[in-house]
């Protein structure tokens, strides 16, 4: 046993096992950092990017002292966005499986206010959400945080980034004094200094190490003339063929520009910005989970939060203005410690950042070449799966086993042709391969779900 070892830490057996068996060995760096300090009930400043590690190091911390028999929140967990909002809770969630009805709610803006409050009124204990509309829920009193003992803030800089800090504040100001705080940002400006002294007490601090969180990503940098960025962004999308990939633009408008010209050339893109609304943002996210679209334009709106698993490859369309933003962008492939690779294509113009940015980095930084034309001789590559919606969720009672089922019954597709299920309040998602879609679409119109008949498309 090492010191970075789970089982060198004080949790219970059964969160221990369950560990085990999520294949959760070995901390990560900023794990094997504030754990210790976690688990004894010390305050903590955390800075740690994107796919560190640092969710699972504060649900652990507090499910490690959480009293299942007391139906009211005992931890609140504050997110900039109702995505990562959305992760976090199902990363509790996953963490929890071996503590007996353990209770996690999402509130977040959004979505209707009313099921919330039913959601709060059998039980709760732990609220994972957005500041706004958790601010709103204690406005009307209709959830009740005065049994909280632990609060964590996750990637506070981007709340105040996002204009949060005073609904933070008047969060803070309901919750008891006696608590532990625990704080995580990837950066540390002035701002963060600033609301950590408000709301911690004698913090401990934790940094992951920058160069270890991405010691396995191959970066890759690519000179290109003016003009010439959509030529060269195709000869690296058809080298590569990625089965995921992220496109970071700096402006919405870029994102749109470069969807269109990726979907004119026979990509298949999604696109990611501001304008979207909540439920487009969500079906986007969807399809992109669900690997029914290869590749996702996006501003940095998007560079963090995403639940997005085995993401093979970055593209940054353009250097990051933040440089702090690029460690961002690329921290969204090899995802705490698996490999993964980011390329960004930069101009004579941009050349200055780059010195900038091999500094940071630690990194002497060379253009490669472009690949060969011959490139753009292949075939195009397709995502393997699309995407069903089905017009019932959890409102209606759908499970994932009932949508497999419906399926893979009789005469019905190989379960190995099914992929993602995601399933909202209304209606659920489910990802089949593209060679079964036919059958797949014939089996869910002819067929039931749950006994009842749903709109599908």
């Amino acid at each position: 046993m090492t010191d970075t070892d789970f089982s060198s830490l004080a949790l219970s057996d059964a969160l221990l096992e369950n560990l085990a068996s999520l294949g959760y060995t070995e901390m990560t760096p900023i794990q094997a950092q504030s754990l210790p300090s976690i688990l004894s009930g010390k305050d903590l400043i955390g800075q740690a990017k994107t796919g560190s590690g640092k969710t699972a190091a504060f649900a652990l911390g507090l499910l490690a002292k959480l009293e299942p028999t007391e139906f009211k929140p005992q931890a609140l967990v504050i997110c900039p966005t109702r995505e990562l909002a959305d992760q976090v809770a199902g990363e509790i969630r996953r963490l929890a499986r071996s503590i007996p009805n353990v209770k996690v709610k999402t509130l977040c803006g959004g979505v209707a206010f009313g099921p919330q409050v039913s959601s709060l009124e059998s039980g709760a204990h732990v609220v994972v959400g957005t500041p706004g509309r958790i601010e709103d829920h204690i406005t009307k009193k209709t959830v009740d945080l005065s049994r909280v003992d632990t609060l964590v803030l996750d990637e506070a800089d981007r709340m105040l980034d996002m204009g949060f800090q005073p609904t933070l504040d008047s969060i803070v100001q309901q919750l008891p004094k006696q608590r532990q705080t625990l704080l995580f940002s990837a950066t540390f400006p002035p701002t963060i200094e600033s609301i950590a002294q408000r709301v911690t007490q004698s913090p401990s601090m934790a940094k992951a190490d920058e160069a270890l969180v991405h010691s396995d990503i191959d970066q890759q940098f690519y000179r290109v003339e003016s003009g010439g960025r959509t030529k060269a962004l195709q000869l690296l999308l058809m080298e590569n063929q990625p089965e995921s990939c992220v496109i970071f633009c700096n402006t919405k408008v870029e994102v749109q520009e470069v969807a269109d010209d990726l979907n004119s050339l026979g990509f298949g893109v999604l696109a990611l910005h501001g304008d979207l609304d909540q439920r487009q943002r969500e079906l986007v996210l969807i399809r992109f989970a669900n690997k029914s679209a290869s590749l996702l334009i996006a501003t940095d709106v998007a560079a963090r939060g995403l639940d997005i698993e085995a993401l093979d490859l970055v593209i940054n369309y353009q250097i990051a203005r933040d440089l702090d933003v690029h460690t961002h962008r690329v921290g969204r492939t090899g995802r705490a410690g698996s490999s993964g690779k980011a390329l960004t294509l930069y101009s004579e113009k941009e050349a200055f950042k780059l010195g900038l940015l091999g500094e940071k980095l630690g990194l002497h930084i060379t253009s490669e070449a472009l690949p060969a034309k011959s490139v753009l001789n292949s075939v195009v590559p397709r995502a393997e799966m699309i995407t069903i919606q089905i017009n019932g969720g959890r409102k209606q009672k759908v499970r994932p086993g009932d949508i497999l089922g419906a399926l893979t019954g009789e005469k019905g597709i190989a379960g190995a042709d099914v992929g993602k299920i995601h399933i909202t309040d209304f209606s659920s998602y489910v990802a089949v391969a593209r060679s079964s879609i036919k059958p797949a679409m014939a089996k869910l119109s002819n067929g039931k779900i749950k006994g009842r008949s749903f709109k599908i498309r």
